[in-house]
């Protein structure tokens, strides 16, 4: 077995002899017996162990093991204990997906330290094998069928060669002792039901069953490889990238064919699952406004177009003072400040992006804010009050560019819509002595 891992690390460039790997080991017969591997291919390593609190006196057990083991090997040894319920309820996720997050956070902390060049971490065929199952059962594309990666980043999984009844027999080889996870045999987890009900009863129908689906999914990955290549080649007329905002052509996606695998290898990359996918290509013409979400993003139909932003722009309710000194602003808006004196000769550009107020109306410092409904102000130009709600409609504004619109405030009042008008009582005229520019970036 130490031929076949040393050839697979070498087959697939997961590591150079030179590389020192931060070793993933939950006290579990897959890590513990990658731990020996590492040991006797002669590779510098460390062992970090999570102590998630889920199971009380086991879950310290594990810790101790795990301790005992790095002292065997003369390796550095790192361990942490986590309020994983309490972060999983915080952050309404479920305690695996919460364990997930609290480990991988850690082992990059302690990789970008300096101490080490990669996360080893022991996932076997058996688990590509069960991962396949849920994402077929989820829906996520040929994406989430190809598995678990061999490389991806800075984590590596040396064990994607064998499958777990070669690391049982690995270990009672040779006598390696390992910790029993209670949790393992609980119905209660997907991948359970999956690894204890499901797929021994379609090894029933075929005894190879998880040889033929780690061959189908090496399938899956080239055609995966080949329809990235196409996809992306096709998608740079249907995708652009504006402000921070990915904005997808209506018109071009509807005309790819097929328009739904497109749409899907599009919006997945947001987060979007299949069913979301589906809403959003049967409003396609439907009208603007009308809004779908990821857990990380939000589409929106505006007009011809639908525009994805993060979905935490939504939350940004930055408020920025500015002083009469102030030169540039990067954050929540870019501008450019200026005090003028206002002479004859003086040539001010139009558009707006512009701004050019009377410096002596206004009242420092000034406040950035994001707009709120029943703002109004006396647009330049215009008689009488205006909503800036009935501005943006007018002036066709998207809606995630309504949420992100900003109004520049001077006691109170608002003297710039930023980017679209000023007011009309900060106007500058024949009787004005300086000018505040404001430049938007």
């Amino acid at each position: 077995m130490i031929r076949l891992f040393e050839s697979f690390i070498k087959k697939n460039k997961l590591l150079l002899k030179t590389d020192r790997i931060l070793l993933a080991v939950s006290g579990g017969i897959d890590s513990v017996v990658m731990t020996d591997l590492f040991y006797k291919a002669g590779y510098t390593f460390g062992i970090a162990h999570c102590n998630f609190g889920l199971r009380g006196k086991e879950s310290d057990a594990e810790e101790d093991f795990t301790r005992i083991l790095a002292k065997k090997f003369k390796v550095p040894f790192y361990t942490k204990q986590f309020k994983t319920a309490e972060y999983a309820v915080e952050r309404k996720i479920s305690v695996q997906m919460a364990a997930r997050d609290l480990r991988y956070t850690w082992f990059e902390e302690l990789r970008s330290s300096g101490k080490f060049d990669c996360i080893a971490t022991a996932h076997h065929l058996d688990d590509q094998v069960e991962t396949f199952m849920i994402n077929l059962i989820r829906g996520t594309g040929i994406s989430g069928l190809h598995g678990i990666l061999r490389k991806q980043g800075y984590i590596i999984r040396p064990m994607l060669f064998a499958f777990r009844k070669d690391i049982e027999n690995y270990a009672k080889e040779y006598h390696i002792s390992f910790m029993q996870d209670s949790s393992n045999l609980e119905d209660k987890y997907i991948r359970n039901k999956i690894r204890r009900k499901i797929i021994p009863q379609l090894e029933e129908l075929n005894p190879d069953f998880k040889k033929t689906i780690t061959s189908e999914i090496k399938i899956l990955k080239a055609w995966q490889e080949i329809g990235e290549k196409e996809i992306k080649r096709k998608t740079g007329s249907i995708v652009k990238k504006q402000n921070g905002k990915t904005i997808i052509d209506i018109n071009a996606l509807k005309n790819t064919s097929p328009c739904e695998l497109y749409a899907w290898e599009i919006f997945s990359y947001f987060g979007f699952n299949s069913s979301v996918v589906a809403d959003i290509l049967a409003n396609l013409d439907g009208k603007s406004g009308t809004t779908f979400l990821s857990p990380t993003h939000r589409a929106v139909k505006d007009r011809d177009s639908m525009i994805i932003q993060p979905v935490q722009c939504r939350k940004d309710a930055t408020v920025r003072l500015i002083s009469e000194r102030t030169k540039s602003i990067l954050s929540p808006v870019k501008l450019r400040l200026s005090v003028l004196e206002n002479r004859k000769d003086t040539i001010l550009p139009a558009g707006k992006e512009y701004a050019s107020l009377d410096f002596d109306k206004l009242t420092f410092p000034l406040e950035i804010r994001k707009w709120q409904p029943g703002d109004s102000f006396h647009p330049f130009g215009m008689n009488g009050k205006k909503k800036v709600s009935d501005l943006l409609i007018n002036e066709k504004i998207s809606l995630p560019d309504k949420e992100n619109t900003r109004v520049l405030c001077s006691s109170g009042k608002i003297a710039w819509v930023i980017g679209l008008r000023i007011d009309q009582r900060f106007r500058i005229t024949s009787k004005t002595l300086r000018i505040f520019r404001i430049v938007m970036l």
